[in-house]
């Protein structure tokens, strides 16, 4: 546990002075461009690079960790195998985006800007790449210089968007795109010399291993990220107003508020990921899970309850031309933790090698996701879909809990977790009475909030964390007990 958590620590501090960084890059987005429908360029054409990158790195990112800790394999060697095959995938791919860039445009719905297309998938071209060179340092746990180089690509592509939006004043979303691939470029130069495989061969036969462990990952994966960003892609074909673009960029500026706690989840998961392939020999392992389950809900709803009580400020992240969207983020919000939920849930699959489930699981919330969509985006706009998103990340997180406990169960407190649960939901119920029906002042709600969430801390001190037990751990440490 104290490992995971230095790793945590590490990975988060860099996710999120990272992300808090990038924040600036919304408003700047916001306050800059010309208008809302531009950002919904940006909007649309990032959900579909997050789309792009898990098929293009398709599962290989954990097939990597699973066969790099096995006793039968030579780690060296497994890693050598993904390097070179992820280059020439990634390479393959950019070569035929920059070759039918026009035609890729045409089917996309930007005729007009074909240098869009083309810098936004080479950029997630060589992101795919990246991902296993980024991995082997999360394996060596080398998280410092993982950290590093993740924060290097943030402050170039700040550094250039101000450059160019603010310095030079080309307030054109090309510009948005032109920043992003200088600085992916950068950083994938500076990360290669520290990861250039040493040692090991390319090995076919272990590679055909990896292929048939990692692509059910792959549908997995496509499933899931589109259960992500399918709202983002089909907003425009299904919302029925002449607004579409317009409505996309709200919603996407609004769903930004939310991320601290996407924040969050992305730093645990860097620091979980390689914990539990390296775990799962241990007897304990399991209480292990066990534990990390409980703490990852405890400090996800802290997070939650903070970004709702203090939403009055976190508002200004965005224009106030985008705030009709801000209702969404407490769903937003609550999405992301049950995500968080399901990749916790997730490792029973991975560890006895029924990744299937995993597909299944996902296949299953990308119907639930793209129905609520169809349906209702024509008649509620955005409010169907992150609403889809939620009811989707809910019933695939109780589906992995139930058929997991019995093909791989492991002993999470939910007794704890539901009280947890009930105790945020109760203080949130207190918080919305109080603001819909007796008190309007910003200011005041502000500090009643402030006090409920002094009341959550003093619980979680009082119930996991004890004052107490937490010093009397470090002069037990210290005096080398």
């Amino acid at each position: 546990m104290k490992s995971l958590a230095k790793d945590t620590a590490i990975y988060g501090v860099s996710s999120i002075v990272g992300k808090f960084l990038n924040y600036l890059l919304v408003p700047l987005y916001t306050y800059v461009l010309k208008q809302t429908a531009d950002y919904g360029i940006v909007t649309n054409l990032y959900a579909w690079t997050a789309l792009l990158l898990v098929i293009l790195t398709y599962g290989m990112e954990t097939g990597f960790f699973r066969f790099a800790n096995r006793e039968d394999q030579n780690a060296a060697t497994v890693y050598k195998t993904a390097f070179l095959c992820l280059l020439t995938t990634s390479a393959l791919f950019a070569a035929l985006v920059v070759l039918f860039r026009q035609p890729l445009a045409d089917v996309l719905g930007y005729a007009g800007h074909a240098e869009f297309v083309a810098m936004m998938f080479v950029t997630v071209a060589i992101d795919a790449f990246a991902c296993i060179p980024f991995a082997y340092l999360r394996q060596q746990k080398r998280s410092l210089l993982f950290a590093g180089l993740k924060l290097l690509f943030v402050l170039l592509n700040i550094a250039f968007n101000i450059l160019f939006l603010v310095v030079l004043g080309k307030n054109d979303v090309f510009y948005v795109f032109l920043s992003n691939i200088l600085a992916t470029s950068i950083q994938t130069l500076v990360l290669l010399p520290f990861t250039m495989p040493k040692g090991g061969t390319f090995d076919a036969g272990v590679l055909r291993q990896m292929l048939r462990y990692s692509l059910p990952l792959l549908v997995l994966g496509v499933a899931g990220i589109m259960n992500q960003t399918l709202d983002r892609i089909l907003f425009p074909y299904l919302y029925t107003g002449a607004d579409a673009q317009a409505q996309l960029g709200i919603y996407g500026a609004c769903f930004k508020v939310a991320m601290v706690m996407m924040m969050f989840t992305q730093a645990f998961r860097y620091a979980y990921e390689p914990f539990v392939f390296s775990k799962h020999k241990d007897r304990q392992s399991v209480e292990a899970y066990a534990d990390a389950m409980k703490y990852y809900i405890i400090f996800s709803y802290l997070i939650l309850l903070g970004v709702i009580f203090y939403l009055d400020i976190f508002r200004y992240i965005v224009s106030s031309a985008y705030w009709e969207g801000l209702k969404i983020v407490p769903v937003v919000l609550w999405t992301y933790v049950f995500q968080g939920i399901y990749f916790n849930l997730s490792f029973w699959y991975k560890l006895t090698d029924e990744t299937k489930w995993g597909a299944y699981f996902s296949l299953i919330g990308l119907v639930i996701t793209l129905v609520l969509q169809v349906v209702f985006v024509p008649i509620i706009g955005y409010w169907a879909s992150c609403g889809s998103s939620l009811i989707c990340y809910f019933c695939i997180m109780w589906l992995s809990y139930f058929i997991g406990q019995k093909k791989a169960p492991i002993p999470y407190d939910m007794k704890r977790i539901g009280l947890y649960t009930l105790f945020t939901v109760g203080l949130l119920a207190v918080y919305y009475a109080l603001r819909l029906y007796f008190i309007s002042n910003m200011w005041w709600m502000m500090a009643i909030g402030t006090g409920l969430l002094a009341v959550y801390v003093f619980v979680l001190t009082k119930l996991d964390f004890p004052l107490q037990d937490v010093f009397r751990n470090r002069r037990g440490h210290g005096s080398g007990r």
